[in-house]
């Protein structure tokens, strides 16, 4: 995501080229700074348009101020550019859209949309905007889910006026290497509220959706630790548990089916990729409280027992 010191900035802007060369000039920035993108002005008038970032390791950060324009990423420049990253926008004037997945979110000031660089979306503005565009790899975030082309509004009163000061601070002030390592962990905690938050707006049956995607990643993250629970799930999450079960029951499934299946698929894992393991210690590895417990599990999931299913392998 660029070649300088992390904590330092960099700008850009049309300004430094003739009128004729400037949006030419803007789709490398943009391409330079965020993903491989597709670009269109909207308007016959002299583009203008200028990006200062500011890098921390693990977070990257770009205020935009850039006159009307179409931004497009496509299949195809995904697949010939390996970004896996969230995208998450903070209006500051002007208005837009965001298009991902057959939603769209509408950019107004003061709120913040998330949008996925693995998949295709559309970027539209058809008058001068200015926005605070934050950009981490998708697996800094426990909470990334399909929530993208969402927007939540970022309130001047409560807890969601925290999201928009916090970054627009530490975009504008100096910080060092090592404050920059200090605050990225706050900075991506922060993200994960505004994603639940996202997930709020959505509505009912793709909230569930939503909600569950979160629940299978957390699941997916935390199987290993024995003393993992509904309740540490649902706060990973930043859900009730009734909010959670109701999720995985709308899925046809339980708590206890989604983490026992985890936990099936790790031990199997294992015992393909190493045979010399004695059964205690891929029950722990695999976060069952014990032997007989992954006996059980392997009889409920596969049908078979671990020794038989390491011999077939």
């Amino acid at each position: 995501m660029g070649t300088f010191a992390p904590g330092t900035d960099a700008e850009w802007s049309t300004a430094t080229v003739g009128t004729e060369d400037a949006f030419d000039y803007w789709r490398d920035i943009i391409c330079d700074t965020f993903v491989q993108l597709a670009a269109r002005p909207r308007s016959a008038e002299p583009f203008g348009g200028s990006i200062r970032r500011r890098e921390l390791t693990g977070l990257d950060m770009s205020l935009v101020d850039a006159g009307p324009q179409d931004v497009d990423r496509t299949r195809s420049l995904i697949a010939r550019s390996g970004e896996e990253c969230v995208l998450a926008s903070i209006q500051l004037t002007g208005a837009g859209a965001v298009r991902q997945d057959g939603r769209e979110a509408r950019l107004a000031p003061g709120a913040m949309a998330f949008y996925d660089s693995t998949r295709p979306y559309t970027l539209s503005f058809d008058r001068p905007f200015r926005q605070l565009v934050i950009q981490v790899p998708k697996a800094s975030l426990a909470g990334a889910t399909a929530r993208y082309a969402t927007a939540v509004p970022l309130p001047a009163h409560g807890p969601g006026r925290l999201v928009s000061e916090f970054f627009l601070g530490l975009a504008r002030e100096p910080a060092t290497a090592e404050q920059g390592r200090t605050l990225v962990p706050h900075a991506l905690g922060l993200l994960d509220f505004a994603l639940g938050l996202a997930a709020d707006s959505v509505p009912a049956g793709g909230r569930s959706a939503a909600v569950l995607q979160r629940v299978r990643r957390a699941v997916a993250g935390g199987a290993a630790d024995p003393q993992l629970d509904a309740d540490g799930v649902a706060a990973a999450c930043g859900v009730s548990r009734r909010t959670l079960f109701r999720a995985l029951a709308e899925d046809g499934t339980t708590f206890t089916a989604l983490l026992r299946a985890e936990r099936v698929r790790r031990a199997s894992e294992l015992l393909r990729a190493r045979p010399d393991l004695c059964l205690p210690v891929v029950a722990a590895r695999s976060g069952f409280p014990g032997e007989a417990q992954l006996h059980r599990a392997f009889r409920r999931e596969l049908d078979t027992t671990p020794g038989a299913f390491r011999r077939t392998v």
